[in-house]
């Protein structure tokens, strides 16, 4: 039973991660916090749910032309440099065992910020651009690079920064945001892994299990895409960010299980949302 439900998360958290751009290990890592983890083993299982989701949720973008390669480089190249500077501070906090609230408070803090920012996002006017507002290189390498040290450090993907700085500062829709930053991630967070699976250890049949159920989720998850607004989606992705804020606060403060509720009831009302576009869509589909 157990094994089921991990499988099933994996499922669960690859369609919001194919469906935002955020790899998964946005929501996996918190969650595994939540029910138990440790810090560092949250973070190396993350980043290896991630591969899986990554690589599986790029197919379905590149399918959708969603992603813009030469900027999907220039960000994972940048962010794979990044890894490697990243892991020695996770280390020492781990050996100073400060990793238990430092990183849950890193996470605070940063989701605090991208909350604001697409919650702005969303409130403002979406119009479609075709191309990216700015081509500045030292942007796309600057954002690459603070997306890679959040991954190694939080164990993410680093798509929940990627995506809202790419709307911010390139100027890049949130659809193709959402599918050039998947193929960032999976550069990013296979150089992550690899950092960390010789030192750290992983149940990798948990691990296994998570990817096996996200190989499925994440096709879903970039479809579901195509039955929302731009502004629904930055809505949406700014309620995921206060919700997961909210769960971490509440884990610092020992009510993990409150916590774990709260990110459920989000993820609930968002399958639910979608449920009932998809529905509508049959209906207005049937009628015509």
């Amino acid at each position: 039973m157990e094994l089921l439900l991990f499988f099933l998360l994996g499922g669960i958290i690859s369609v919001m991660s194919g469906f935002f751009g955020i790899g998964g290990g946005f929501l996996l890592t918190p969650i595994l916090m939540l029910i138990g983890y440790s810090p560092l083993e949250a973070i190396t299982t993350s980043l290896l749910f991630t591969i899986g989701t990554s690589l599986s949720g790029i197919t379905a973008h590149i399918r959708l032309k969603n992603v813009l390669w030469k900027e999907g480089l220039i960000l994972g190249l940048s962010g794979m440099a990044a890894t490697q500077l990243a892991r020695p501070f996770v280390l020492f906090l781990g050996s100073k065992g400060w990793d238990e609230w430092a990183i849950p408070l890193f996470y605070m803090i940063l989701l605090s910020y991208f909350a604001i920012t697409m919650l702005r996002q969303g409130k403002g006017r979406h119009e479609e651009r075709a191309s990216i507002v700015s081509t500045s290189i030292i942007k796309m390498i600057l954002i690459g690079l603070f997306a890679g040290m959040v991954s190694t450090t939080l164990g993410v993907g680093g798509g929940f920064i990627m995506v809202p700085l790419s709307i911010a500062f390139l100027g890049i829709q949130p659809k193709k945001a959402v599918g050039t930053s998947l193929f960032a991630i999976l550069l990013i967070v296979s150089v992550g892994f690899l950092s960390y699976a010789f030192t750290i250890s992983i149940d990798y049949r948990i691990g296994l299990l998570l990817v096996a159920g996200g190989l499925i989720g994440s096709q879903f998850g970039a479809r579901l895409t195509g039955l929302y607004e731009n502004k629904e989606i930055s809505f949406l992705l700014s309620g995921l960010y206060i919700a997961t804020l909210l769960s971490v606060g509440l884990k610092l403060a020992g009510l993990s299980f409150v916590g774990l509720f709260l990110l459920a009831a989000f993820i609930v009302l968002f399958f639910t949302r979608t449920f009932i576009k998809i529905k509508a869509g049959k209906i207005q589909s049937t009628g015509s």
